[in-house]
């Protein structure tokens, strides 16, 4: 059996392992390390992933989903075919299909991971993503905070001591960790993030731009059609951090639309977008009581990190150029996979102590006065970026005459009032009934470094004690998951011999339905031979096909107004 490390991403995900000369990332059936976070549903009820399934948003939009990411840790429900699943179940998908990468590189069951996590996820979304595994048949060793595993990827483990910063921009969330490496010891100082900005939210600015420019209504495209959108405004996002300007087309409407869009006017639109990334920065600066000209380096991870707007924003702020000696898109992925070595003692690896912090504030809703209800509010038991594993206590009293019940109703954030943070559960305890504030209960708190929190609550006078670890309230109950278990386990993966054929395929027909005319005719020509070569049971030489193929699909993609 085997122990890897996984990036489970907002855009691509990927699966590395620990091998015999350090981390190594594992390709998938296409040969790439990186697979879409993209699922979609076969005519023939088999599920695909990645790749395939991402060519398939735009020609099978009712029956593909990417992005869902973001919505973990919520009860939202993606449609796929006539059925719905949540966001924790398609993830399950992607890991799966990682899951079954590796298998077939290493030769050996891969049963146990190290999964990475936004560092700030907060305890739903964390345990959303515990579930998702489990749902793959994976036992979750461990979460990482994405920022942590990017130090261990850069071998900040290894380097003399200093301290760091991590400014993780992925395609759904950003992070950003501060760390103390110092006598052996890597200690995360502070984090703080977005969960909801990302480069995702830099692509529709582009989309926006497109629109306007090209005098259409957004609410009018037709799911196809945004699709299309989208894709060309993320070829135009990567296109404009090489050039000053980019044309943009996308069929739309029964037509094509063109329009140009300038690096300045891209700037110019996404600047608030580039401000809010301001604020994390500040609050775990501010946290890790240090001032910018202290860090010893920045470290870049993510791959919109790599849009010039955002560099020059690191580069002003600190004064000194970021390291990018990595591929910002598989560093997560690799520091999984050292933590899974240094799970597993390898020899390779010298010892070091990891620290890391808890996110966001735990508290409890507390009454000051009891005739007064706007007086409520989270009394803070754990407050954020504590160093973890740790454990607090807190007591509290009860407010009325004759009260017999005590409720302890736990919340995760930063705001004053209770109705503004994630409530996490409620923990309901017996008291001796007797006078205002005379009984009081004692709250203790225990954050471990997967981001579980244990309540344990004991009634002072009698000394009588509950405990409960608290779950997601809007996630699966233990008979919930083990009954999506053996629904999801019944639903096959596309078999991994045939998914670049059906990958090829998805790309053909994607073309086709974003051309006309004599470019219709040679993609089905090209389609119709293709499918004779599979056919034919004979033909030995598959790879040589695939490769005449993706040869012509790439011509098309690249000069698709050649043919007519």
């Amino acid at each position: 059996m085997a122990l890897c490390g996984i990036d489970l991403g907002t855009t691509n995900s990927l699966i590395a392992h620990f091998g015999d000369n350090g981390p190594e990332l594992v390709p998938n059936a296409h040969g790439d390390v990186l697979t879409p976070s993209a699922v979609g549903l076969d005519e023939d009820g088999t599920v695909l992933v990645g790749k395939p399934a991402l060519e398939r948003l735009l020609t099978h939009p009712e029956r593909t989903v990417a992005s869902f990411k973001r919505f973990m840790g919520t009860s939202r429900e993606h449609p796929l075919g006539s059925k719905r699943y949540r966001p924790e179940e398609l993830s399950s998908f992607v890991l799966r299909s990682l899951k079954e990468d590796a298998e077939a590189r290493l030769g050996v069951r891969v049963s146990d991971a190290i999964i990475s996590v936004p560092a700030y996820f907060n305890d739903h979304q964390r345990k959303a993503t515990l579930d998702a595994g489990r749902l793959a048949g994976l036992n979750v060793e461990r979460l990482i905070n994405e920022p942590t595993a990017a130090a261990l990827a850069y071998g900040l483990n290894e380097r003399k001591d200093g301290k760091f910063l991590i400014f993780d921009l992925g395609g759904g969330t950003f992070d950003v960790s501060i760390l103390d490496k110092y006598d052996g010891v890597m200690e995360v100082r502070a984090t703080a993030g977005d969960t909801l900005l990302g480069g995702d939210d830099f692509t529709r600015v582009i989309e926006e731009i497109a629109i306007r420019q090209s005098k259409v209504a957004l609410p009018d495209l037709a799911p196809g059609d945004r699709a299309r959108l989208r894709r060309a405004a993320e070829a135009a996002k990567w296109t404009l951090t090489r050039n000053g300007v980019t044309a943009l087309e996308f069929a739309c409407c029964g037509k094509t639309l063109a329009t140009e869009i300038s690096r300045e006017q891209f700037e110019v639109e996404a600047a608030d977008l580039v401000r809010k990334l301001r604020a994390p920065l500040d609050r775990a600066i501010s946290d890790a009581v240090l001032a910018p000209e202290q860090l010893d380096c920045v470290v870049l991870v993510g791959g919109a990190t790599r849009m010039p707007m955002v560099r020059s924003l690191v580069a002003r702020l600190f004064g000194k150029l970021p390291m990018i000696h990595i591929d910002p898109d598989t560093t997560v992925a690799l520091g999984a996979a050292v933590q899974a070595g240094l799970k597993a003692r390898a020899a390779a690896l010298s010892d070091i102590v990891m620290t890391d912090v808890c996110p966001h504030t735990l508290g409890v809703a507390s009454l000051d006065d009891p005739d007064n209800l706007d007086s409520v509010h989270v009394a803070p038991i754990i407050e954020r970026n504590a160093i973890v594993p740790i454990s607090r206590t807190g007591t509290f009293r009860t407010i009325r005459a004759g009260q017999k019940l005590l409720n302890i109703d736990v919340y995760q954030g930063e705001n004053l009032r209770p109705e503004n943070n994630v409530k996490l559960g409620t923990l309901t305890m017996s008291v001796p009934a007797g006078p205002a504030f005379r009984e009081a209960v004692e709250v203790r708190f225990t954050y471990d470094i997967n981001g579980a929190l244990e309540v344990e609550v004991t009634v002072v006078s009698t000394g009588k004690t509950d405990k409960r670890i608290f779950r997601n309230e809007a996630g699966l109950s233990e008979s919930e998951l083990a009954e999506r278990f053996a629904v999801l386990a019944n639903i096959k993966l596309h078999p991994r011999d045939q998914v670049p054929n059906k990958a090829l395929l998805a790309w053909a027909e994607r073309l086709y339905a974003e051309h006309r005319g004599a470019e219709r005719d040679y993609i089905r020509v090209l389609i119709n031979e293709f499918m004779l070569k599979i056919a034919n049971q004979r033909m030995r030489d598959l790879d040589g096909a695939r490769a005449e193929l993706a040869a012509g699909l790439d011509h098309l993609e690249r000069s698709p107004l050649t043919l007519q």
